[in-house]
Order: structure tokens, then C-alpha cells, then sequence
């Protein structure tokens, strides 16, 4: 089930009817059954893999502190492990391995074939193992205390506002909230349908829209002259900035709405001064989990250099091939790792250099500039992300460097409609952000006149509804 579907506009106001009406007691239940609804709308068997998580997990938690030896412990953690990340390895990830081994078994002349798992990716499946996971660890770690309460655990796993997007919760922030009292509050409510009006409307209108002539020129990239490709790409980068931020709004407003706080996923990235301030902007919920739970084991910067930065880029590494069974998402990583790596090698350097032109004392731009570099670094690293294989990448890269952009410009209106609907869409969400940046703009609308609060509602409802692209289609990081 998609929250842009007729589907989800019945199914949530009767569940959130339901929900305030029956006693608290019972609420759990509800909310257990419409979350295994929710996903099995999708595919229904797939709905035993969370079960079998569930189970595992909640059991694996359960005797871990009751256990003395170590060794047993870390038998229960591995059980964990082996069960998600195996999970994950094999529908995600096994005919990756598989096709890469073959074409190696190819090169050395080795007649082995290994066969592929032709099965469907269980949507969802690289957020919901990675948020029962960190329960695990959490627990071996002694850091949370286990759900003795298997029915909420089994929600916490599947809560249906995030179950399939995230943002990947932890188990201190959500878990608790299940075992309090929850009361109709308007304000609480009122709040989380505008954010889910805001949430739809970047997806809709915003993203599915950019999606067209986004999907034009990476289906065939070398048709299409610099220009195309470059606005392509920075395109895309909105896209799927608006098709994910637009989901998580959408998720912590159902989930407001109901009376359950979830974690911020976005924060502005396009307004980042440097990579790693973006990576604190950008996906934070998935950021924060690999900084957690791979980033610090390893050593984090505690350690000599060379190995912090072996840890950074393995850390970013794995993030890219976390989203998707493909060399560009791995390249995507290896990029962002070595962008870090760089940014800390080159960072006396680079300012001595802005002292030298005084950059640094004037603050505007000063910032204005290195905005606008790590802006273009995220842009490049888009392409490797939303190319169709690595050698597509190199086609589009090849295309914005080597194309004749005075002869470029005359062709670039072809896509009118979409081409001139971007620009404004674009625009329009450039002057929220940066206005978001430097106020709130809950707060502003708070204080100004109701009549001016309604207006604006219903302006972008309108839009939604005139403007928004209908054909259901799937939000990005579903694939992930």
C-alpha cells in the first residue's frame, strides 16, 4: 500500500477512527494488525519474513540478560545477525554475488556456474532489518533493557507509518512510547495531516514530475547533450530529495496523528557547508545507524589515521551497497567515504587558501561558497546513483564535460511543460528550505492570521490535487 493511493486514503482514517475509539488497552492490537495489512497489501506471504525476524529477535533479546556466559550472549547476538543480514543477503544480495562470481569464474576460464535466486525484493526489508537489529545489539550491549511485551515488540518491527522507509527507529525512542497512554489532541493532530499534506505534495507534485524528465534522459543518455544530462542530473537531485523527505514527512505525520513521535529524517542537506555536515542533514535516521553501529565499532577516530580513514570510507562504502545490489550505489559510497577522507587531508590547506583571498572574513560568502561545493560534489556523486549501470554514468559524466553548450541551450526547451514545471517546483521548494533554515516556519504561521493559515492549506491541497501526478507510483527508497 502506497500513501499516494486511494488505498491509504481509506485505510488510514478508518484505522485512526478505530483507534480512538476503543479502549487504550486494545490500541496495540489494532495498530499490530493494520501495520501486517498494510504490508501484506503489497504481498502477503512476504509478511512471514518480519514473523520469523520478529520472533527471532524478540526472543534472542529476551534471554540475553538472563544468560551469564558470554560466550551463550554472543551465540543469541550471532543468531540475530545471522538471521537478518542472512535475510537480506539473500534476497537482496545473492544475485549480485552470484553474477559477479560467474563473470569471475568466466575470466580464469572455470566452467562453474552458480544459479540466481529469481525472487521478488520484499519491500522494505533493508529498514526493518536494520531497525530490529540494533534491539539486539542494544540489548547484548546492555544499553536497553528487553520488551518483555511480545506483542509491541512485534509492532515496533512493523509499525506501518514507517515500516517500509523509515525513518529506522530506535528501540529507547519508540518502544516506550507503545506502553503510554495516548489522547486525542487536535493540535497534535492538526499538525501531523499538514505535514502529511506538505509530505504528498513534494512527492507528487515535486518529484513525480521531475521523475519525467529525469527518467527521459537516463533511460538513453546519450542522446541527449550536456545541458540535458546536467539538468538531469541536478534534477534528480530534488527528485529524490522530495520523493524521500516527502515520505518521511508523510510517515511522522501518520504517526503524529496517532500520538507517536518519530526521529527527523531531513534537515535541509542542499544547505550543507561541507559532505560531512550534509551526511547530518541527509537520511540521518540510516546516517546515525552506520555511525552506531559500523562506524564506531571499528575504531571510529580513535584510532591511528590511517585506520580512521579506512573507517570512514568502508563505512560509507557499505552505506552505498546498504541501498541497492548494483556497482553504481557501491561507487555512490566509495565517493562520499572519499570525499570525507579528502575533506580532512586537505582541510589546513584549504584554509590557508581562504585566508590568502579572505574568504573567511566575510561570513556570507564564505558560506555561499562552500554550499555551492559541496552541493556540486553531492550533484556528481547523483549520477553514479541514479544511472542504470556504472558505464551509463561515465555516458552522462562524458556528455555535461565534453558538449557544446552554446548549441545545448537551443535544444533544452524540448521537454517544455515538465522542463519550465521543474524550474518553479524547484524554486518554490528552494525559498521554503531557506527560509526554514533561518526561522521556523510553524512558528511564523502560528503567529500570523488564521485566514492566511487556511489560504495557504488549501493552496497546496489544490495543488495536490490539479497538479499531482496520480499514477501511483512508487516511492524511491522503496527499492532500498
Amino acid at each position: 500500500m502506497l500513501f499516494n493511493s486511494l488505498d491509504f486514503l481509506v485505510f488510514f482514517p478508518i484505522v485512526v477512527a478505530i483507534y480512538f475509539v476503543i479502549p487504550q488497552k486494545f490500541r496495540w492490537i489494532l495498530l499490530l494488525i493494520a501495520s501486517y495489512y498494510f504490508y501484506m497489501s503489497w504481498n502477503a506471504k512476504y509478511i512471514i519474513l518480519i514473523v520469523f525476524s520478529t520472533v527471532i529477535d524478540y526472543f534472542a533479546g529476551l534471554y540475553m540478560p538472563r544468560i551469564k556466559s558470554q560466550s551463550k550472549k554472543k551465540m543469541l547476538l550471532s543468531l540475530s545477525l545471522f538471521t537478518n543480514l542472512g535475510l537480506l543477503f539473500s534476497f537482496k544480495y545473492f544475485n549480485f554475488f552470484s553474477e559477479n562470481l560467474n563473470l569471475f569464474f568466466e575470466k580464469i576460464s572455470i566452467s562453474h556456474s552458480i544459479p540466481n535466486f529469481n525472487v521478488l525484493l520484499p519491500v522494505g526489508i533493508s529498514f526493518y532489518t536494520f531497525q530490529t537489529l540494533s534491539y539486539t545489539i542494544d540489548v547484548y550491549k546492555g544499553i536497553k533493557t528487553p520488551e518483555k511485551h511480545f506483542g509491541k515488540f512485534a509492532l515496533f518491527v512493523s509499525f506501518f507509518p514507517q515500516l517500509v522507509a523509515g525513518p529506522i527507529e530506535r528501540s529507547e525512542r519508540l518502544l516506550p512510547q507503545f506502553h503510554r497512554k495516548v489522547y486525542f489532541d487536535y493540535e497534535r493532530i492538526k499538525n501531523g495531516l499538514i505535514l502529511m499534506v506538505w509530505g504528498l505534495f513534494k512527492k507528487v507534485v515535486i518529484a513525480d514530475r521531475i521523475a519525467e524528465y529525469v527518467d527521459v534522459i537516463y533511460t538513453n543518455p546519450e542522446h541527449f547533450n550536456g545541458l540535458q544530462n546536467l539538468l538531469a542530473t541536478v534534477f534528480f537531485s530534488f527528485q529524490i530529495y522530495c520523493d524521500f523527505s516527502g515520505y518521511s514527512d508523510i510517515a511522522i505525520g501518520t504517526a503524529m496523528v496517532l500520538g507517536y513521535e518519530l526521529m527527523t529524517n531531513f534537515k535541509r542537506p542542499y544547505l550543507a557547508r561541507n559532505i560531512r555536515e550534509f551526511w547530518k542533514r541527509w537520511h540521518i535516521s540510516l546516517s546515525t545507524w552506520f555511525r552506531d553501529y559500523l562506524y564506531i565499532p571499528l575504531g571510529g577516530n580513535r584510532v591511528v589515521k590511517w585506520r580512521w580513514y579506512f573507517n570512514l570510507f568502508m563505512t560509507f562504502l557499505i552505506s552505498g551497497l546498504w541501498h541497492g545490489a548494483n556497482w553504481t550505489f557501491v561507487v555512490w559510497g566509495g565517493l562520499h567515504g572519499l570525499y570525507q577522507v579528502v575533506g580532512i587531508l586537505t582541510d589546513k590547506t584549504r584554509n590557508k587558501l581562504k585566508d590568502s583571498f579572505g574568504l573567511r572574513q566575510n561570513k556570507y560568502i564564505h558560506s555561499f561558497i562552500e554550499t555551492i561545493t559541496t552541493v556540486a560534489l553531492a550533484w556528481f556523486a547523483w549520477i553514479f546513483f541514479r544511472a542504470n549501470n556504472v558505464g551509463d554514468a561515465f555516458t552522462v559524466i562524458k556528455q555535461i564535460f565534453t558538449s557544446d553548450y552554446a548549441t545545448a541551450a537551443v535544444n533544452v526547451f524540448q521537454f517544455r511543460v515538465d522542463f519550465v514545471f521543474s524550474i518553479i517546483a524547484i524554486s518554490l521548494l528552494f525559498i521554503v528550505e531557506l527560509f526554514e533554515e533561518h526561522y521556523s516556519l510553524g512558528d511564523k504561521l502560528k503567529q500570523s492570521h488564521s485566514g492566511l493559515k487556511w489560504f495557504l492549506l488549501f493552496a497546496v491541497i489544490i495543488a495536490i490535487m490539479v497538479l499531482g501526478k496520480w499514477e501511483e507510483a512508487n516511492f524511491l527508497y522503496f527499492q532500498f
